[in-house]
């Protein structure tokens, strides 16, 4: 049997009927895409080679499998083409903002294919939905024996990534002693409804720690189709200036992170409705093309690089100030 969807042309076999990839082996450093010490070139040409800190950060990258002629239903984390795309899009871009805050860990894992998502597909999304967090939950067990060794610990991603690290929140942090632990889980892309991580609470303060953080970036007065299900009720942060400010200047943003490597600062003001955080078109090379754009849903971090940055070095410098001090 085929599935076939006229409006989204994804043509695949069920996921009963779909090999599923070989399982990565965290003991293995193939199946790391960064491990402190073994940064690669990706992560080096934005933040510089890396340094031991106090305080880890753990971050799962979001969906890069989204070829519509893919008929896979979960990634093959050894092929050269995902493992090229985890590097050059979500780490380059993505995880170096937290680089600064602490030493990264970036597991590859069996993710998910986009149309998972997308009706009628998701019928069949649970299954891999399983493979995916499978990988992440066992990645964490594994860094958590082997290298954690009493560090804060910060929990990032964005979009699937954001997905699995709800998990993982719920199955290490939420009432277990690991909670100590925590400097802050930052996840963007996907929505977090307030006490939907147990005791795991938002962060109104830019120093608090302990909570998490979310947004889902969309244009100036627009609104996407899917805003009932996916968007409306979640929990939005400001993540310009990290407390409960609704709308927030140019002049007070820190920085853009382009596709060209450079940080733009006073890119962006934003507005804060229901769910969703309104962005202005980005004060960047060739943002015209931005302007016929509707989601930055693929920006949600690279639009506030430089505010994530110093933030999450601030949090990590309050945690390591109550934990750390003799």
């Amino acid at each position: 049997m085929l599935l076939l969807s006229c409006k989204t042309m994804y043509k695949t076999l069920p996921f009963s009927e779909t090999p599923i990839p070989e399982a990565p082996d965290y003991n293995n450093n193939d199946s790391w895409a960064v491990l402190p010490g073994q940064y690669p070139e990706e992560l080096i040409s934005i933040t510089g080679k890396s340094s031991q800190s106090d305080v880890d950060v753990f971050f799962v990258y979001p969906t890069l499998l989204t070829d519509k002629k893919d008929s896979s239903w979960n990634a093959d984390f050894n092929r050269v083409d995902i493992r090229k795309n985890v590097l050059t899009k979500s780490v380059k871009f993505q995880a170096s903002s937290w680089a600064k805050a602490g030493n990264i860990y970036v597991p590859f894992y069996r993710q998910s294919h986009y149309k998972t998502y997308v009706k009628p597909y998701d019928l069949e999304g649970p299954a891999s939905w399983k493979i995916a967090y499978q990988d992440i939950s066992k990645a964490f067990a594994y860094y958590l024996e082997h290298y954690n060794k009493g560090n804060g610990i910060i929990i990032a991603g964005h979009s699937q990534g954001s997905i699995m690290a709800k998990e993982l929140i719920k199955d290490f942090f939420d009432d277990k002693e690991l909670q100590n632990q925590l400097v802050a889980a930052y996840l963007p892309g996907v929505r977090v409804k307030k006490n939907e991580l147990g005791s795991i609470q938002p962060m109104y303060q830019p120093e608090a720690i302990g909570g998490f953080v979310s947004w889902n970036t969309y244009k100036k007065k627009k609104y996407p189709k899917a805003y009932e299900q996916w968007y409306k009720g979640g929990v939005t942060t400001n993540p310009i200036t990290w407390d409960k400010t609704t709308k927030t200047s140019r002049s007070e943003h820190l920085g853009t992170l382009n596709s060209d490597g450079k940080i733009y600062d006073m890119a962006i003001g934003i507005e804060i409705v229901d769910g969703l955080i309104w962005s202005t078109v980005p004060r960047i090379p060739k943002r015209f093309l931005l302007s016929f754009v509707k989601s930055y849903h693929f920006a949600d971090v690279n639009l506030f690089w430089k505010d994530i940055e110093v933030n999450a070095q601030l949090r990590a410098k309050t945690w390591l100030e109550l934990h750390k001090t003799n």
